[in-house]
């Protein structure tokens, strides 16, 4: 028996855990939450650490 094991970028599984949050605190469609994740996920990471 062989197991199929799918990698997933550290940054996908990001993206999936804001999606996730988003998803269950508003009505937005699968899409519409990944897009938003994204780009929720660009202004953090462009945020200095001090301030986040």
């Amino acid at each position: 028996m062989t197991a199929t094991v799918k990698y997933v970028s550290r940054y996908d599984q990001r993206v999936n855990l804001v999606q996730g949050a988003l998803k269950t605190n508003s009505k937005l469609s699968d899409k519409a939450a990944h897009e938003l994740a994204e780009h929720v996920l660009e202004a953090l990471d462009h945020m200095p650490e001090k301030v986040r």
